[in-house]
């Protein structure tokens, strides 16, 4: 199993009150929550991980830091460097970029936010590309009902992206800013010349439209065959759960498994993932493990992580 060789860093962003879970998140962060069958931020951190980056600065509020140290450790059972750090009060996605200044020092980034999943088959490749781009930056922009929700890609004749516009009340087009994001290592000065909006926060979409004025900002669509979830809702959450079940039943393979992930990188080794299988035997996610090994040792089905 070949590893990835990257220089980019990555930031989990699992900040915020979460009121829009209460009472759910009112004693924990909603990225601690379950999306069926393991914390919500096993996909993000899986995502970063198929893009072959691992070093990673995973951000939350001073009462939730230590929840999140607990469950992931310093990140070495996975082949990861996990830092963490502050954000004592939410200014704003792009604050992460401030906040993670030291720890970016100089390379490029991908910050992605705590409650959004991505699956798909291709996925992987798309990552990779974003990734490996030497400058400037790439989004992904997905295909929505309500895109009045969020960021809003304009595409001229062409299909060429050429505008951003914020949660606006005349969408341009149905295709929204996903949360996930890569740039190269200017997005720190960028951040930090940002001026706050009129709700006090550094918008990501003022990175974004900085890199799209420069004409170096890749705008990558993701198609019929990705899934985009935003967690950040009842409803949502429940929809997650359930798209991750049918998934996981039909296909009798996990969706953003890290030690799965980490060994197909070639980060552990398969004694590693059976490890940790044997340590939560007696459920269906360490099962799961310890038969994934069984499976590729005899070479008789594919995995997808």
């Amino acid at each position: 199993m070949d590893g990835q060789t990257q220089t980019r860093k990555g930031i989990l962003l699992a900040g915020g009150a979460g009121t829009r879970l209460y009472p759910a998140t009112r004693a924990v962060s909603k990225q601690l929550l379950p999306v069926y069958d393991k914390p919500m931020v096993y996909y993000p951190l899986s995502t970063l991980m198929r893009a072959g980056i691992r070093d990673i600065l995973l951000i939350s509020t001073p009462k939730d830091l230590p929840r999140f140290e607990d469950l992931l450790g310093d990140g070495r059972q996975w082949g990861l460097n996990l830092r963490y750090a502050e954000q004592p009060e939410p200014k704003g996605i792009a604050q992460a970029f401030t906040i993670g200044a030291d720890f970016i020092d100089g390379d490029d980034v991908c910050l992605i936010l705590g409650d959004n999943i991505f699956h798909g088959e291709g996925l992987g490749e798309k990552l990779r590309r974003a990734s490996g781009q030497p400058s400037g930056g790439t989004v992904f922009a997905y295909y929505v009902n309500d895109p009045e929700r969020y960021g809003v890609v304009d595409f001229d004749e062409a299909g060429r992206a050429h505008a951003i516009e914020e949660k606006p009340g005349v969408p341009p087009s149905n295709y929204a800013v996903t949360g996930l994001y890569f740039y190269d290592s200017g997005v720190v000065d960028v951040a930090e010349g940002l001026e706050p909006s009129d709700r006090g926060e550094l918008e990501i979409t003022d990175v974004n439209r900085h890199y799209l004025r420069q004409g170096r900002l890749q705008v990558e669509t993701l198609g019929r065959g990705m899934a985009w979830l935003d967690t950040g809702t009842h409803d949502s959450l429940l929809q997650a759960a359930n798209f991750v079940q049918t998934i996981e039943e039909r296909q009798g393979l996990k969706v953003s498994c890290p030690e799965e992930v980490a060994w197909s990188q070639g980060w552990i080794e398969a004694d590693d993932v059976m490890r940790i299988g044997r340590s939560m035997d007696n459920n269906a996610y360490g099962q799961y493990l310890l038969d994934l090994v069984a499976r590729v040792r005899s070479d008789t089905t594919p995995t997808s992580a």
